[in-house]
């Protein structure tokens, strides 16, 4: 699986005193997101912990375009734009009501427990390809 959606209700710790979402909690909708994209796909990153391999974010390029607020119900789309043996890119787009207020790049590394950088595991580059 490639592309991933899930719904969240944005919670009042989520957001700034403004009431809006504060822009670092998009990072862990992100996360959210590429979690459940590996759950869906069979995977599981507490599998890959297991074997001494930790996904670590290398780069992010974030666009913020509209604000969400608490209570809001939002979508978070998730894709794999590509993974090469050294790498994984996903990009981001969250949604309300079919109003995109978010879009981002991340760009994931493995490690292993030393911090050394580890090849993207063949299970991976397998399941996600190299597109």
């Amino acid at each position: 699986m490639r592309e991933h959606t899930i719904s969240h209700r944005v919670r009042y710790d989520e957001c700034d005193p403004m009431g809006f979402v504060h822009h670092s909690v998009y990072l862990q909708f992100f996360e959210m997101g590429r979690t459940e994209l590996l759950r869906a796909s069979g995977g599981r990153y507490r599998d890959m912990e297991n074997e001494g391999m930790l996904v670590v974010v290398a780069r992010v390029d974030c666009r913020y375009k509209s604000p969400a607020r608490y209570d809001d119900l939002i979508e978070i789309h998730t894709r794999i734009d590509k993974v090469t043996a050294g790498k994984i890119l996903h990009g981001y787009t969250i949604t309300r009501d079919q109003t995109t207020l978010v879009t981002a790049e991340v760009t994931l590394c493995v490690i292993d427990r030393q911090g050394q950088l580890q090849r993207v595991p063949q299970s991976l580059l397998d399941q996600y390809g190299n597109g």
